[in-house]
């Protein structure tokens, strides 16, 4: 899916030639900036050329499909491409793109704590990709949001019209717009460095502690309140799902999940995108993987430990010689199983190992999450549609979007290498 030729690849930022004695008209000026920052150094036609690649036709056909669909669910309703209904309030928009990839979307609040609060510089080389995968991940958890709501135009309503305080709703839609600002705002630099401009980027440098300790406080509240929404449905929600401990629940495998987006999507721009990353980046991702994999080890081992805490302290055991209790065998063992796969791994200094593990725990929360969102929930009614296949297509082409967002931003930002201008800079 490469947008940009082999023989410019190896040039980060292109100097244009200027005639000597012949001052460049205001227009040229303009054209070379563009080309320079948006058509990596290109003309339009030459970049336009770059874009045709057989997984860029698949991507475009996904995305196409896609938005007519989204167009669809705006002109006509949701009726057109969803099967919601008071029963079943919910399918695939919010269970995947809300309920499984907020808790991935903490990876910014994980590196960022660990590099900025703790001090841990082994990890700065990673702090901005997981900064800018945290933002992403909020950014279109607020785009599946907008597509699943009814009135998606009344999506400011409780930051400036109804505070109803006493909601769990109200704590998330608030937290997860003010987080969202908070991680646009840790990430600046990286833009403000690739727009050159320095003196905007000293005050966003001079605002990084303030921002990453808001993040934290922000993080850890909606994390949580995110599951917390469920105890509201004690007979809704299966009873080998249903717990008080839900929102520890969710706010622990969420720093697991986070810390195991960080090792796949690192392996990936060790692989896909090395020739956008630095040797400061590459040369250190082995070891961070190890650090990373010590640390997801003992997250999960505390989240499997209070998961099963969890279930006997609500009762449930009679429930698992039963259809659900086999699926949450299933679930209980992958996520049992990976911790001691990670230990495994960090002790023998295997990264290919923890890059797996790393997999597979992502495998088990998404599991998780759409067993308490989707799966579990109504289980008691007599006939359920899970979702309509038409969700399936939209959320495709959401993720194919957001994985091209990415993309067109590592290579053109200095989110995997260091700006020329800022080496050895921290942000």
């Amino acid at each position: 899916m490469n947008e940009y030729p082999g023989e410019y690849v190896k040039k980060q930022y292109i100097e244009n030639e200027i005639t000597p004695g012949r001052e460049e008209t205001g227009a040229e000026i303009i054209s070379n900036w563009l080309s320079e920052k948006f058509f990596m150094g290109l003309t339009p036609k030459e970049y336009l050329k770059t874009l045709i690649t057989p997984l860029n036709f698949v991507a475009g056909i996904i995305i196409a499909v896609g938005m007519f669909l989204i167009f669809q669910r705006f002109l006509f309703g949701l009726e057109t491409i969803t099967e919601a209904s008071n029963e079943q309030p919910w399918g695939l928009f919010l269970s995947w793109g809300l309920f499984s990839g907020v808790p991935f979307s903490a990876s910014g609040f994980i590196i960022g704590t660990a590099v900025y609060i703790f001090g841990l510089k082994k990890y700065q080389p990673i702090v901005k990709n997981a900064i800018l995968l945290g933002f992403l991940g909020y950014l279109f958890a607020v785009i599946f949001l907008m597509i699943d709501l009814g009135r998606p135009w009344r999506i400011y309503y409780p930051m400036f019209i109804s505070f109803g305080t006493a909601s769990v709703m109200f704590l998330v839609a608030w937290h997860v717009a003010l987080y969202l600002s908070v991680q646009f705002l840790e990430f600046s630099p990286s833009t403000l460095a690739w727009l050159g401009w320095k003196n905007v980027r000293k005050i966003a440098v001079s605002m990084t502690l303030a921002l990453t300790i808001f993040g934290v406080m922000l993080s850890t509240l909606h994390q949580s309140a995110l599951s917390a929404m469920f105890l509201l449905a004690p007979g809704k929600l299966h009873p080998l799902w249903y717990t008080s401990y839900l929102p520890w629940l969710a706010f622990i495998s969420s720093i697991g999940g986070a810390i195991a987006l960080v090792i796949v999507v690192t392996r990936l721009t060790q692989v896909f995108l090395n020739d956008r990353a630095d040797s400061h980046y590459l040369s250190n991702l082995d070891d961070i993987t190890i650090g990373l994999g010590r640390a997801a080890a003992f997250v999960l081992f505390t989240y499997v430990g209070l998961r099963l805490i969890s279930v006997i302290h609500e009762g449930s055991w009679k429930y698992l010689n039963t259809p659900f209790g086999y699926w949450f065998l299933v679930e209980i063992l992958i996520l049992g199983i990976v911790p001691f796969l990670f230990l495994h791994g960090v002790q023998k200094k295997n990264v290919r190992l923890v890059q797996y593990s790393a997999a597979l725990t992502m495998l088990g929360i998404i599991m998780n999450r759409f067993n308490i969102s989707l799966i579990a929930f109504n289980w008691k009614l007599p006939e359920r549609g899970l979702f309509f296949w038409k969700e399936v297509l939209v959320v495709m082409a959401v993720v194919t979007i957001e994985i091209l967002v990415y993309r067109w931003v590592v290579n053109r930002m200095p989110v995997l290498r260091q700006h020329p201008d800022y080496i050895g800079d921290e942000h």
